[in-house]
């Protein structure tokens, strides 16, 4: 009997992809950190980590020819997460960088937080999921999980949103779902036990194995 295959988090120079790993480890997840376009073609779940700036982030993903074959794995129904800049970059583009085009498979784009905030948004808040998801399965409602971000997602369609927060009177979604694909604003790897039992539930829906 072959070995199943592991979740693969993607490496474009983006993100903080150790801890992303570790905490998929906690919860018995194997997990590999990747940036080859063969490497996704084998992998049973994606995960995208991200921090920095949305146009740094797609030509990087574009140099290393990781676009297409991240599109086609995608749109193949692989399940997908997108954490933080990994979420940003589902969208058609953002305000940060005008004129560069994000992955597109969400519609809408990114836009800054208001000036009548503290940006960029930093700590613990929390997060009311807006509809049922397997993801959030065993995560009390209004839990809090940890934020650092100075822009935020503005999908277009409604029915996108996953989960909303409020910052000081300023509302923004901070997860998105449609079909297989999910991003979370924030940093499940940054939360504690509910960020753990985030990413457990992520490799569950994937059909991983992982520690009960």
């Amino acid at each position: 009997m072959s070995r199943p295959r592991p979740l693969l988090i993607v490496d474009y120079g983006a993100g903080n992809l150790r801890s992303v790993q570790k905490a998929f480890e906690h919860v018995g997840v194997e997990a590999v950190v990747g940036g080859d376009p063969g490497e996704l073609s084998a992998a049973p779940a994606l995960v995208l980590p991200g921090v920095g700036a949305f146009g740094a982030a797609m030509a990087r993903l574009d140099r290393q020819g990781l676009v297409e074959p991240l599109l086609g794995r995608i749109q193949a129904g692989v399940p997908f997460l997108g954490v933080c800049l990994g979420l940003q970059v589902l969208l058609e583009g953002s305000e940060e960088d005008p004129g560069v085009s994000g992955l597109g498979l969400v519609q809408g784009e990114v836009r800054a937080l208001p000036s009548t905030v503290k940006v960029p948004h930093i700590g613990w808040n929390q997060v009311d999921v807006c509809t049922c998801s397997d993801l959030f399965e065993d995560i009390p409602g209004g839990s809090a999980f940890y934020f650092v971000h100075g822009y935020a997602a503005v999908p277009r369609s409604p029915g996108d949103v996953l989960a909303m927060t409020d910052y000081d009177g300023v509302n923004f979604v901070s997860a998105v779902e449609s079909d297989n694909i999910a991003g979370v604003q924030f940093h499940p790897e940054k939360s504690s036990t509910l960020g753990l039992r985030f990413y457990r539930n992520f490799a569950r829906r994937a059909g991983l194995e992982v520690r009960s």
